[in-house]
């Protein structure tokens, strides 16, 4: 049996969980996501907590369990409090600007990039070297921000470049003066 897949799933009063034909619906303060089920998997809904069933012992049943209860878990997590992640630019004269649905970075290259904000991911700018990506999808934030760090990714020597706001970047050190 999964030890992730038989743990209950919790979910507050404001969040609704409905399942049709495969596909299951959250609905909670934050939004509407919905997914669909894997074969062989099932809910178990009750008062203010489901479970995860599998119908079979087989191994792709057993293998999409743990995943299923996982994704829903998510899925609930999301529509009642929501997921972010934190970046940072550092370097002279790196920034980013945030126009109505996209966001304009100048990153030490000949022009400006332009990174258009996908539906359903809400970002926010600080003192133009801290982004804020939020949203209720988990997957969605983090390819986002995924996508923000791979526009310039941290180097080694001066750890210039977009990074996560918690990554530590491992520098080198450059050529030394001395010779042998």
């Amino acid at each position: 049996m999964s030890r992730i897949g038989k743990k209950p799933i919790t979910f507050p009063k404001n969040v609704k969980i409905s399942q049709s034909a495969g596909v299951v619906k959250v609905e909670g303060p934050k939004g509407i996501l919905s997914s669909k089920l894997p074969e062989g998997i099932t809910l178990a809904i009750g008062d203010g907590s489901m479970v995860v069933e599998r119908k079979s012992e087989e191994i792709i049943a057993r293998s999409y369990h743990g995943l299923a209860r996982t994704l829903i878990g998510n899925m609930v997590n999301g529509v009642s409090t929501g997921f972010e992640k934190k970046l940072e630019i550092s370097g002279v004269g790196y920034r980013a600007e945030l126009s109505e649905n996209s966001l304009k970075f100048i990153l030490g290259f000949s022009s400006p990039l332009q990174y258009d904000i996908p539906e359903g991911i809400n970002i926010k700018v600080d003192k133009q070297v801290n982004i804020v990506v939020s949203g209720i999808d988990k997957q969605l934030v983090g390819r986002v921000a995924a996508e923000i760090r791979s526009l310039k990714k941290p180097e080694p020597y001066k750890g210039k470049g977009i990074k996560y706001a918690d990554e530590y970047i491992k520098r080198k050190a450059g050529k030394s003066a001395e010779r042998a």
